[in-house]
């Protein structure tokens, strides 16, 4: 089971306002993007207590995301060849400064907790939940119609289970075919995204057509939202986060 799923729980992650918990990831992703690797440090230790609370094993959680780490790898080297510094080794005829690594590893970390923020969030908060949320945000705001937006962002959140079950699929029907004796990693990735990509846009029209052909609506009363009593101080929490994320 993949840990972007929803999963019940009676974990304090599971009970809180859902509208708390999209302002709680919104204001630690802004914070995250001045983070310095001592505030990272700290935000991956409350990351893991979070995830091991709500009943997601992180060891499980990496092996899920291990296609993730692909898009890390050229992060960091893109990062690595680009930034300007005394070099300290050459890959091929390019040079690498210790700035460039520094730079790309910092990076990397960002794109990786703002990835495991937003799969705890995703496990302990319904789809439906985050439709409603996003609906109420949205809805002061003018010109934007807040309820196909809404439902836009719904199901996209009900898709990242269903592209990694994909992805697993491709992966195992590749190994089936020697797949894995392609040592390019560049050709190895493409051979698997292109697949996955196809096999997405299928499923959306077909999800589409089935939409259309039972009439639906966007047009649909949202769910009340329940309150645990706990969302104050967890948003107090997430504002000390992002305050030290931004300072240190």
């Amino acid at each position: 089971m993949t840990p972007f799923l929803f999963t019940h729980s009676t974990s304090l992650l599971h009970k809180l306002d859902t509208r708390y918990k999209l302002a709680m990831v919104c204001l630690i992703s802004v914070g995250l993007i001045k983070a310095m690797f001592p505030s990272l440090a700290v935000t991956a230790l409350i990351m893991i207590l979070l995830m091991l609370n709500s009943g997601i094993k992180p060891l499980n959680c990496l092996w899920q995301m291990r296609y993730f780490f692909i898009l890390l790898f050229f992060v960091f080297i893109s990062r690595a060849l680009t930034i300007q510094g005394k070099p300290l080794f050459h890959l091929f005829w390019l040079p690498i400064s210790g700035s460039g690594i520094k730079e790309g590893a910092l990076i990397s970390t960002r794109l990786l907790i703002i990835m495991l923020l937003g799969m705890v969030f995703s496990h302990t908060t319904r789809p439906s939940s985050i439709k409603s949320a996003a609906a109420w945000f949205l809805k002061p705001l003018p010109f934007i119609p807040e309820k196909k937006a809404s439902l836009m962002i719904g199901l996209a959140i009900r898709f990242l289970p269903v592209i990694f079950e994909q992805a697993e699929k491709v992966s195992d029907a590749q190994k089936s075919r020697c797949g894995d004796n392609q040592k390019n990693p560049v050709k190895k990735a493409a051979r698997l995204v292109m697949p996955i990509l196809k096999k997405t846009f299928q499923t959306a029209d077909n999800l589409a057509l089935a939409m259309e052909a039972r009439c639906f609506s966007e047009k649909r009363e949202d769910q009340d939202f329940n309150k645990s009593g706990f969302e104050i101080i967890c948003l107090g929490g997430a504002i000390l986060l992002t305050i030290i994320l931004v300072l240190f």
